[in-house]
């Protein structure tokens, strides 16, 4: 136990054996607030995924998968299962909803940790269930943070300055801007 040098409240920590140690209070995740454009039941999700990754990294990527089901689902891409919602997000022709490079070779990733939370996937060299490290379970935080920016924030504060654009052009007795 320690007390925070910056608010003075208690910082407790524990340690099992033969394992790393884990805080305990104050309950929560070191990430950013989840932004206002996120849907409440998706940021629920989220946060609990933030909130559960140093107790257990498995229940966090499990969480993290189900939140990216639930962006894709919420944006058209419906299907049997997450790999084929993935599948058709990658296979996007429109250019106004195609994910950036830079997440196209992560988002699987997600599914593939939130897989190895739920399943008993044996690795077939040591013939040991696979499970979810740490670090992997912050990298689908990580991926679900850009999703977020993709499917939400960006598209809001687009909007909202076409919106102001289009107050002004008005102002001016112009058509309101193109697109």
């Amino acid at each position: 136990m320690a007390l925070c040098p910056e608010c003075s409240e208690w910082i407790v920590e524990y340690k099992r054996p033969g394992a790393d140690w884990i805080l305990v209070e104050p309950r929560g995740a070191n990430r950013g607030p989840v932004p206002v454009e996120v849907p409440h039941t998706i940021a629920v999700d989220y946060i609990e995924a933030c909130n559960v990754l140093p107790i257990s990294p498995k229940a966090s990527a499990a969480l993290a998968r189900r939140c990216l089901q639930a962006m894709l689902r919420a944006h058209g891409y419906s299907a049997k299962d997450l790999a084929k919602e993935i599948d058709m997000l990658l296979g996007e022709s429109d250019t106004t909803k195609a994910i950036p490079i830079s997440l196209r070779s992560v988002i699987d990733g997600v599914r593939n940790f939130g897989n190895f939370s739920a399943h008993p996937i044996t690795d077939l060299t040591s013939l040991q269930i696979i499970d979810v490290e740490p670090e992997e379970a912050e990298w689908c935080l990580e991926v679900l943070e850009e999703c977020f920016d993709h499917f939400y924030v960006r598209p809001a504060h687009a909007a909202a300055r076409k919106l102001a654009l289009d107050a002004k052009l008005a102002g001016a007795g112009k058509p309101p801007s193109k697109g």
